[in-house]
């Protein structure tokens, strides 16, 4: 079964550009994201090594910039706030 509905831009549902997305709560809002320690690098690459295995929590900026590494998502939010950033859930 495939879904061929598509979304006509109307006032019920408004279309957001690209860059109007990319800016959407800059300098205010951040989102934790869990990673695998194997993932590690590739977000943070002055990040010493870091056994595999591990799930670890990553602080992001809006834009999706990496902010922070920790091991609990608590230590994640807790910095957020700290920063006064709005941490937002991802679903």
């Amino acid at each position: 079964m495939t879904n061929d509905k598509t979304i006509e831009p109307n006032a019920t549902h408004p279309v957001i550009t690209q860059d109007a997305l990319a800016h959407l709560g800059d300098g205010r809002l951040a989102y934790v994201k869990a990673v695998r320690s194997e993932d590690v690098a590739q977000m943070f690459p002055q990040a010493p090594s870091i056994a595999p295995g591990l799930t670890l929590f990553a602080l992001h900026a809006a834009d999706g910039t990496p902010i922070m590494l920790t091991d609990t998502r608590e230590a994640a939010l807790a910095n957020a706030w700290s920063q006064e950033l709005e941490p937002v859930s991802l679903h």
